[in-house]
């Protein structure tokens, strides 16, 4: 799954004299000359500080608060499905704990990457990815959280079970999430302390926590995503899915409607 989308804001056009305007007339009843020039002259001194200002506002908007993702695999259908862009709130997480259920990207860090970025590695980072250019030994991933710190996972005859419980997944057709059973044999694993167990909606076409993802540390969540905005006729929230019988955790039986 999983890569990002990027979008800036235009920049304001702003109001010229035209050249059928009369003169105005000062406070002395003089008409004035040359003051549409003045003004259109001042618009373009002003012009590169507006485009600085709706960089920086892009740039803090990006990186701390929303950001735009481009789904490019098949890992998610049918609840994203290729081509579609989401939102993704990176405020999620400093507010509370992942939950069960939700849709999460994050980062996968491989060996040489570092997960603390200076404020111009973030400045770095935003330019690069808004012309295409991946930051070296990072992938960005969406996936559903299935598994939470210190529970057992296992997967047997297309049904997970957590700490030795079932959980109530289903496919599309029974009104779930799930494209199909995977009848991958898989576990059992303890998620260790800090991290979150990921699997896409697509069990049988999805790398996720089962294989060389691994278990996610929370320090690389981006964030969750919550709303498909593009293409228009898939535009719809994205809510935490409704686990009524999961075993009895508090962060795990949080429901939120659509």
């Amino acid at each position: 799954m999983n890569q990002p989308a990027h979008s800036t804001p235009p920049a304001d056009p702003g109001v010229t004299t035209t050249a059928e305007d009369p003169p105005a007339e000062d406070g002395d009843g003089v008409k004035g000359k040359g003051k549409g020039k003045g003004k259109g002259a001042s618009f373009l001194l002003e012009l590169p500080v507006l485009i600085v200002i709706a960089f920086v506002l892009a740039l803090l908007l990006k990186t701390f608060l929303v950001q735009a993702f481009f789904i490019p695999s098949s890992s998610m259908e049918p609840t994203l499905d290729v081509g579609d862009r989401v939102l993704v709130n990176k405020l999620s997480y400093t507010l509370r704990d992942p939950r069960r259920g939700e849709l999460v990207v994050f980062t996968e860090q491989t060996e040489g990457a570092d997960p603390e970025r200076s404020l111009g590695e973030r400045i770095v980072t935003f330019l690069s990815s808004g012309l295409g250019v991946a930051r070296p030994g990072e992938r960005d991933f969406i996936k559903r959280i299935i598994g939470l710190p210190g529970e057992t996972i296992a997967m047997s005859d297309g049904t997970v079970t957590i700490d030795g419980e079932p959980l109530p997944e289903a496919t599309t057709a029974e009104g779930g999430y799930l494209s199909a059973e995977d009848p991958t044999e898989f576990g059992p694993v303890e998620v260790p302390e800090g991290h979150y167990f990921m699997m896409g909606d697509n069990r049988p076409n999805s790398s996720d926590s089962r294989f060389s993802l691994g278990p996610i540390s929370a320090e690389g969540l981006v964030g969750r995503a919550f709303v498909v905005i593009w293409p228009l006729q898939r535009i719809d929230t994205l809510p935490i899915a409704d686990y009524t019988t999961v075993p009895d955790r508090e962060s795990a039986t949080a429901t939120v409607g659509s």
